[in-house]
């Protein structure tokens, strides 16, 4: 099969397929894929690491836990998820809740791989790169979690 471009311009990372250029750009047409699907990949992919508690950030947890207790409602697949995508290659930012215990630097590469691993094979895109950043840790208690030793505020 002869190349129609150079190595500089291609990514190696792409899936190819003979007869066609890309698995998403071929001599038939052109495959787009949406930044909802991507992100709802990388979502689905990042819970299923084991210690991961919860994707989001502070607000975007407190709107999905009102949307959950919504008769009828489902869970966002996408929250806590942000994506670029492009014609061959995806960029994904994930903002997540590590579980107490659990090693973020390990945790951070269970999840860069899966989620790698999933946007690569169920889109054919390539993945250049998965940001990660926890906001909290999660500590599985029988309390609530919160302070009740507030005797005020240190500052006036």
């Amino acid at each position: 099969m002869s190349e129609t471009t150079t190595p500089t311009t291609r990514s190696a990372a792409v899936v190819s397929r003979p007869g066609n250029d890309t698995a998403l750009v071929s001599e038939q047409g052109r495959t787009s894929i949406s930044d909802t699907v991507v992100s709802k990949i990388a979502g689905i992919a990042t819970r299923e690491i084991s210690g991961v508690h919860d994707l989001g950030g502070g607000a975007s947890r407190a709107v999905g836990a009102v949307r959950e207790r919504i008769p009828g409602s489902r869970t966002n697949l996408s929250q806590g998820v942000a994506v670029e995508v492009g014609e061959r290659q995806a960029a994904v930012d994930l903002d997540i809740v590590a579980e107490y215990g659990v090693s973020i630097a390990d945790l951070a590469a269970a999840i860069r791989r899966n989620v790698v691993g999933s946007v690569e094979r169920m889109t054919g895109l390539e993945v250049t790169e998965v940001n990660i950043t926890v906001h909290d840790i999660f500590m599985d208690t029988d309390g609530d979690g919160v302070d009740d030793e507030s005797t005020g505020s240190r500052v006036e």
